[in-house]
């Protein structure tokens, strides 16, 4: 049975990938179907209740500035803010929000079926169906034939899914919810490097069983940041988080019951995330740690189902109560739901494009955990681009490649496809060589344009953005046209604003650098009116930092110049007189788009990329006609 509507985009999966994929495609005119195995659960958390933190809040302020959904939705469900890394400079901020998971899902679901041009089906695609190396649509498990111009898979943890808790193991894609079966082994057959990762999630608890009394209050801000530069709705109802610590007997619980865990076993056989590890392997890595922090989160406003974060465990589920127990303010906690670790199949990232196009297959786009990352935001961010790029190949418009000199979305989807990665990906900001370029405050004015430019945007929130660039701008020109005269101001005056002034005067723009002034502590300067608290913070920002800036700028200029030396489409490394065989392997294994991408490519030498480059410009001079 073929069906009769054909599809511009198809996206198989209903997580955050997912979501963000369907909804960019759809917004750009793309009609686009959403398969997924249970609609009741699109846009579930499956792990922690909450969106963003460090380097993940970045990526959110992203998404947010291309016409991506995630950051408005956490403003409208989030019941707890904060910005981490407050005191630090603003490069390293990062936003983060408690969210009630049940409004979440039920807030983004409501945006994607109230979405023109996108369609919402429960079922599970069995196979991709493939003709002359090029995806023309799916079929599902009942025998549904569908077709399409593009494929987005974004599958999640459900590739082949076993969760494991204790040794006692089960196919699921989560918790009650079964495993796409079928799907990996066909991507196999077409020749893609299927391996397995493993992640994990501690036990959900009953929060009226836990003497708070005992543990350390933890509020959120006061003067809460929201996630998206657009959203203006009201928030819901704030409340407060917990922290507590495992000590010496957690550990030693722990300890002698390492022999029941499918970690240290040989059960799990998947790589688990290195920097978000489960409590047994903080125990058995770092044993002269006696003491680790956990925080007590609430999954909502209308359960008393507390996440433990910090907690995640795949022991049994009797050891999971018992060390549980022994920790301050747990004494008497009861578990609603076990926690588990789970192992799944993903795609070696390597095998894709910068646009998250598969390099095997034309059309086919991955997107999320398949391709070896961890997080929500983190799969967000690639379903938004997965889900661009799709949309523009059925228009036959050129692709958006994302780079490391604009965006954290660059950074992550550079690192997976040139380097690719053996562990479940998280994005930090020490990833990033130009952070200081790269803050979540001015995410807006990197790429609103960009998202306009691709249709994503909507007029309305292109229109918002402008405005404040301009107000930015009108304001800046303001500060450095005002000069402060000498001798118009007492002893006292000259103390607050940091000392003496020069006998020339100041210029406004250049007192404003001084640590000791902020916009509203200017002397001799009043505001433009409607000029908002962030917008003066960043112009703050702009001026404090502007010789660093001024330097990473000279820097991503002159790094610019290697990502402009494209490689012509379909050129052959090994056709490149000079190169050793192993940097040929290497280049034709990832077949970077440009001399860059190449120069990030673990064993490309210096003297391979003076090759190439001479190569390069002797193919440029003989299309121009000119001499060597």
């Amino acid at each position: 049975m073929v069906s009769r509507a054909g599809f511009d985009v198809i996206v198989v999966g209903g997580g955050h990938a997912a979501c963000e994929a369907a909804l960019s495609s759809a917004r750009m005119g793309s009609k686009t179907l959403m398969i997924t195995i249970n609609v009741d659960q699109i846009a579930q958390m499956s792990c922690n209740p909450a969106i963003g933190g460090l380097a993940k809040g970045h990526l959110v302020r992203e998404i947010d500035a291309l016409g991506g959904e995630m950051g408005k939705c956490i403003d409208a469900t989030g019941i707890q803010f904060r910005m981490l890394n407050r005191s630090k400079g603003p490069a390293v901020r990062g936003p983060r929000a408690q969210a009630d998971k049940m409004l979440y899902k039920a807030k983004m679901r409501t945006t994607l079926e109230n979405q023109s041009g996108l369609f919402i089906k429960q079922g599970q695609v069995k196979k991709l169906i493939i003709n002359s190396r090029e995806v023309i649509g799916v079929l599902t498990e009942l025998g549904e034939k569908i077709l399409a111009n593009s494929v987005i898979v974004s599958t999640g943890t459900f590739l082949d899914g076993l969760i494991h808790i204790g040794l006692s193991s089960f196919p699921a894609g989560r918790a009650g919810e079964i495993a796409s079966i079928g799907l990996s082994g066909q991507l196999r057959e077409l020749g893609f490097t299927v391996g397995r990762l493993k992640t994990g999630t501690p036990a959900r608890l009953d929060g009226t069983t836990i003497d708070y009394a005992k543990t350390e209050l933890q509020p959120g801000d006061e003067d809460s940041v929201n996630f998206s530069f657009f959203y203006a709705g009201k928030k819901e109802k704030q409340t407060n988080c917990h922290i507590t610590h495992t000590n010496e007997t957690t550990q030693q619980i722990i300890e002698d019951n390492l022999d029941r865990s499918p970690l240290y076993t040989g059960v799990i056989q998947g790589v688990g995330p290195r920097y978000c590890p489960s409590i047994e392997d903080k125990v058995k890595r770092f044993p002269e740690k006696r003491r680790h922090q956990v925080f007590l989160e609430p999954e909502g406003l209308y359960t008393n189902e507390i996440y433990p974060n910090g907690l995640s465990t795949s022991l049994p589920f009797d050891v999971q109560l018992k060390f549980l127990r022994s920790i301050q303010g747990l004494e008497n906690v009861e578990i609603v739901r076990p926690g588990y670790a789970i192992e799944y199949d993903f795609c070696t990232p390597t095998q894709l494009y910068p646009t998250l196009e598969t390099k095997r297959i034309s059309g086919l786009f991955f997107a999320g955990q398949i391709n070896g990352t961890s997080g929500y935001e983190e799969a967000a961010a690639q379903g938004l681009v997965a889900g661009i790029n799709a949309s523009l190949r059925c228009c036959g418009e050129e692709r958006l490649v994302l780079t490391r000199q604009n965006s954290y979305i660059g950074v992550l989807i550079d690192d997976l496809v040139t380097k690719g990665t053996e562990e479940p990906y998280r994005m930090f900001t020490s990833r990033a060589e130009f952070r200081l370029l790269l803050r979540p405050d001015n995410a807006d004015l990197r790429l609103c344009d960009i998202g306009k430019k691709v249709g994503l945007l909507s007029y309305h929130d292109f229109s918002l953005f402008d405005s404040k660039r301009k107000r930015i701008n009108f304001e800046k020109d303001r500060l450095k046209s005002i000069r402060l005269p000498y001798g118009k101001l007492t002893p006292a005056d000259e103390t607050n604003i940091g000392g003496k002034i020069p006998e020339s005067g100041i210029i406004l723009w250049e007192l404003l650098k001084r640590p000791e002034m902020c916009v509203s502590s200017l002397p001799w300067y009043k505001p433009s009116p409607g000029l908002a608290i962030e917008e003066a913070e960043q112009l703050e920002i702009e001026c404090k930092y502007e010789g660093y800036i001024a330097r990473q700028e000279k820097l991503v200029h002159k790094t610019k110049k290697s990502e402009d030396k494209k490689f012509p489409i379909g050129f052959k490394f090994s056709s490149t007189p000079g190169l050793s065989m192993e940097v040929i392997e290497k280049l034709e294994l990832v077949r970077p788009i440009s001399l860059g991408q190449a120069s990030r490519i673990s064993g490309i030498t210096p003297a391979a990329l003076s090759i190439l480059h001479i190569y390069l410009e002797k193919l440029s001079l003989e299309q121009t006609g000119g001499g060597v």
